[in-house]
């Protein structure tokens, strides 16, 4: 009776172990936008036989996670010969004793084939909220000439000829504010935790912001959700909703970019100001194409089961942008954010960080350039953001 009972209860803790196995799910903590990379932001030299140390700042921790590597944009094959991660900080410096490699099936070593992406197998690792990671690639002797890459990183990456190790210094090595080939991380984390995917141009991908201090208004949303909520920044420098712009316009590049991304649950909708301040003549068909590209993001979302939120676009008088019938056009974008019934919510960024005397323009204290935004903007646009969805 006491060898029943006994295999009752080993029973009894599998079959445990295996629902709490199962409400795991792989869930983004980071991730950036992938591109098409031109010359002018490649490296001095070729990344061919070259290390490279890259820097993020996860939003939430787990203690597995994995990697994926994107050679989407490129024509060329990308040759890794190993990858290892550890704990970073502000500079190359890392904490040599959490360094670990990752694997691809089983191997160091993994070539990414053009138009193509990778995930690294799972590894065990003690991965904290907010702290920054860095990823140091090792690459052979094939590259692509147009690297895959994130333009507006805001944080230095360091390159040194050769093949690293954990110990190896690249304090000498080549600097470049541009992340090449990393396209996201992924930690098992509960099913039911929050995943907030944000699409957008330069003002989200943090122009203004303070390199390597991870001062955008996403990093700020997710400081105060307190490492409890995942946070993950698909904005693009130039970037469009329609036409036009830098890198594929939102439109097009939204089914890879947020919904290929893993556990998101809450969309932020925050662009259309490139598509107004760039239009040239005919403002009141840019306006409805625009709202018509709204809809269909929205209703792409919705069928995922996303909440969706949508940030009014902030002002930009004084910026060379602004003309009387464009800032009519901002107006008229921005009333209809704010009263659709299509979405679950409204950040309205554009009451927060506009000027009581000039509405029409930002706060002084809040952008050099009346369209960007300062550290000092970020910070008020990402508290504003984390008190709408806690709502």
């Amino acid at each position: 009776m006491k060898r029943i009972c006994a295999l009752l209860l080993a029973l009894a803790t599998i079959v445990a172990t295996q629902a709490k196995d199962s409400d795991l799910k792989w869930t983004g903590t980071w991730a950036a936008a992938a591109e098409f990379t031109g010359q002018n932001d490649m490296p001095k030299s070729s990344l061919s036989d070259r290390s490279l140390r890259q820097i993020v700042k996860v939003s939430i921790g787990g203690t597995t996670l994995r990697l994926q590597l994107s050679n989407e944009f490129s024509k060329e094959p990308v040759e890794i010969r190993s990858i290892y991660i550890a704990d970073g900080t502000e500079t190359w410096t890392i904490d040599t004793k959490s360094a670990r490699f990752l694997t691809f099936g089983g191997k160091r070593n993994v070539t990414i084939e053009p138009g193509k992406t990778v995930f690294s197998d799972a590894v065990k690792y003690n991965l904290r909220p907010l702290q920054r990671l860095a990823i140091t690639i090792n690459y052979g002797s094939q590259t692509p000439v147009n690297a895959t890459s994130h333009r507006g990183s805001r944080t230095t990456s360091y390159i040194i000829n050769g093949t690293s190790k954990p110990k190896t210094s690249f304090e000498d090595g080549e600097r470049a504010d541009h992340w090449y080939n990393i396209a996201a991380i992924d930690v098992l984390a509960d099913a039911n935790t929050p995943c907030i995917a944000v699409i957008g141009n330069s003002i989200t991908d943090g122009r203004g912001s303070t390199t390597n201090l991870q001062n955008r208004w996403p990093d700020f949303l997710m400081e105060a959700m307190g490492g409890q909520a995942a946070v993950l920044n698909l904005g693009i420098g130039g970037n469009c909703v329609v036409e036009g712009g830098l890198s594929e316009p939102a439109l097009k590049r939204f089914d890879r970019d947020i919904l290929g991304q893993r556990g998101v649950k809450t969309l932020i909708i925050f662009e259309g100001v490139n598509d107004i301040g760039g239009s040239v003549g005919q403002v009141e068909r840019k306006v409805r194409l625009l709202i018509e590209a709204y809809q269909t993001i929205i209703a792409k979302a919705r069928e995922h089961g996303m909440r969706v939120y949508m940030g009014t676009i902030t002002p930009f008088k004084g910026n060379s942008y602004y003309k009387p019938f464009q800032e009519t056009a901002r107006q008229v974008v921005n009333e209809w954010i704010r009263t659709t019934d299509l979405i679950d919510g409204v950040i309205d960024f554009d009451k927060a960080t506009q000027d009581e005397k000039d509405p029409a323009q930002l706060k002084k204290e809040y952008s050099d350039d009346w369209l960007h935004l300062s550290p000092k903007g970020y910070e008020l646009m990402g508290r504003l953001a984390a008190d709408v969805l806690n709502r």
